[in-house]
């Protein structure tokens, strides 16, 4: 009588299959279970924001030269001269080198047009703008005049901003909070459920540079006995927040 042996891994491997049959059977009845769970689950969904406003600490303000001739190179030498001087006024009013950027640099033909007539050119434009951020709001209204009397006979806007704004950011954010968990007492007084657990929490705003306006004024050289007036005013830092909270009886 001949014994066949049977090796041990013949029957290891069946039940290995099986028991990974039986788990992959059961994960669905786990995820279901869990996502029943969640879903059954009483939640507010809200939103708040909080507000804080600051005085600015900044400017940025955008000026130049602006130039005609009847060649396109006489156009350009004479505004490079004048620009020279407007930026010699800029360091010697403190501005430093980082805070002066060129912005705009256009040389265009200029042309007279009559009816019936082919246009005429008559010579040449040429701008150039730098913008400039003022870190000392005392000495804008004297920069500004300086500039001026150095040349510059266009300026573009004004803009305030904040240095370091995360003073103003962290105060609207507690701001925010406040009126997040005030909404959500609210809600609970009037269903019933109260808020028992925060579930998630995201942010949205936050601290903005106001854009600069569209060109306001333009300036010819003129002698000043006082400094130009500007009015710094307050800026609005906001900061968004939306939450889901867990509730209950």
């Amino acid at each position: 009588m001949t014994n066949t042996a049977r090796h041990p891994a013949a029957f290891i491997l069946p039940a290995l299959i099986g028991g990974a049959l039986l788990m992959g059977a059961a994960a669905p009845a786990l995820a279901q279970t869990s996502a029943d769970s969640a879903f059954k689950a009483t939640t507010f969904s809200l939103s708040a924001y909080g507000e804080t406003r600051v005085a600015p600490d900044m400017a940025t303000i955008t000026l130049g030269v602006q130039t005609e001739a009847l060649t396109a190179g006489e156009a350009l030498k004479a505004n490079g001269a004048r620009m020279n001087q407007v930026m010699a006024a800029l360091k010697k009013a403190g501005i430093a080198e980082r805070d002066v950027q060129t912005s705009n640099l256009n040389l265009n033909a200029q042309y007279a047009y009559e009816q019936n007539q082919p246009p005429k050119l008559t010579g040449y434009q040429a701008s150039n703008q730098v913008t400039i951020t003022v870190r000392d709001l005392a000495k804008l209204g004297a920069t500004v005049d300086a500039t001026v009397n150095a040349g510059a006979n266009t300026i573009n806007g004004i803009s305030f901003g904040l240095i370091n704004p995360q003073a103003a950011e962290d105060a609207a954010r507690l701001e925010a909070v406040k009126a997040l968990q005030a909404k959500a007492e609210l809600y609970g007084r009037a269903t019933g459920y109260k808020a028992v657990r925060l579930v998630n929490l995201s942010e949205g705003g936050g601290y903005q540079p106001a854009p600069p306006p569209m060109p306001v004024f333009a300036m010819a050289k003129r002698e000043m006995a006082d400094s130009t007036s500007i009015a710094a005013g307050e800026l609005k830092v906001r900061i968004d927040v939306s939450a889901t909270y867990e509730a209950a009886k």
